[in-house]
């Protein structure tokens, strides 16, 4: 069967068609990554008034920087640990939404509405249940023997933002990965039953390997969002500390840019940022995909 080709009246209307998006392209993405790189060649005033042309200074001065350094060890951490938590959650719901008989449509909708809420809101909600004086959640760790206070000890602090991060993303990675599982034809799960594979042996030969390219797709999403989305819970819990705990390389950004009004160190590190998350992409694809069968 021959493939039917759309023919446009006109040469012009293709491109008047593309015009709005390729415009939110250069505005907000294109244009704001050359500001980066043409301010991180200079040393400017804190009003950007006045400027010195510098080449590459700001960036070698980045990686003498203790602080700098500790930050992007702090990233690395946080965005594995927010990647891992979020979709290991989102594929145990999602097996466990699969199965809930007539209850899945509303199982589904309140495991999704998390989404909707806003990365602040987030931050808060877990801002409050691990108060060390008030929070439900520090009371139980108490109950425990477990010393809860974010607000003096870093490791602590720590995990609440990777707590609130994932919470956060897991209903993204629920959606993708119960479509996945939908997919999966029926029969080759039951002919592995037949044969007496149980339930963790079809999940491991079967299902979880048929879902490697939501998976793969989710992963390259979820370490890109710990990257960049998860500034608003950073500065609504913890405002990078106690200490620079909480520091990350986004948000970093800020502080030197926006409260220490560095700005061309504050570029330098924003192209920094940039190349990092490229370079992560180009080996998860370069590398990672080679493993996923479609």
């Amino acid at each position: 069967m021959q493939a039917k080709r759309v023919i446009f009246p006109g040469r012009l209307l293709p491109y008047l068609l593309l015009a709005p998006q390729l415009a939110i392209t250069v505005v907000f993405f294109l244009w704001p990554a050359a500001e980066a790189l043409f301010g991180a060649l200079y040393a400017q005033d804190a009003f950007g008034l006045a400027k010195q042309f510098v080449g590459l200074a700001n960036f070698e001065a980045l990686f003498h920087d203790p602080a700098y350094l500790e930050a992007i060890g702090t990233t690395f951490v946080f965005s594995s640990a927010v990647a891992f938590l979020s979709l290991a959650l989102g594929l145990v719901l999602a097996l466990a939404a699969e199965k809930a008989g007539r209850l899945a449509g509303l199982y589904r909708t309140l495991l999704i509405w998390p989404y909707a809420v806003a990365p602040a809101v987030a931050a808060i909600l877990f801002w409050f249940m691990f108060d060390p004086s008030v929070g439900i959640a520090a009371r139980g760790l108490r109950a425990l023997g477990i010393s809860w206070n974010h607000f003096l000890n870093g490791g602590q602090a720590l995990a609440l933002v990777i707590l609130a991060s994932a919470w956060k993303q897991v209903s993204y990675n629920l959606l993708f990965f119960y479509a996945g599982l939908r997919a999966i034809p029926r029969p080759l799960i039951e002919a592995a039953a037949i044969d007496g594979a149980g339930p963790f042996r079809r999940f491991a030969a079967i299902i979880f390997p048929l879902l490697a390219p939501t998976t793969f797709f989710l992963l390259v999403v979820n370490i890109t969002y710990a990257f960049f989305d998860t500034f608003g819970v950073i500065h609504a819990t913890t405002g990078g500390g106690p200490g620079r705990a909480t520091t990350t390389l986004v948000y970093k950004v800020f502080k030197d840019g926006f409260e220490g009004l560095d700005l061309g160190a504050s570029s330098a590190q924003s192209v920094v940022l940039l190349v990092i998350v490229a370079t992560l992409t180009a080996v998860q694809f370069r590398h990672i995909e080679r493993k996923v069968h479609y």
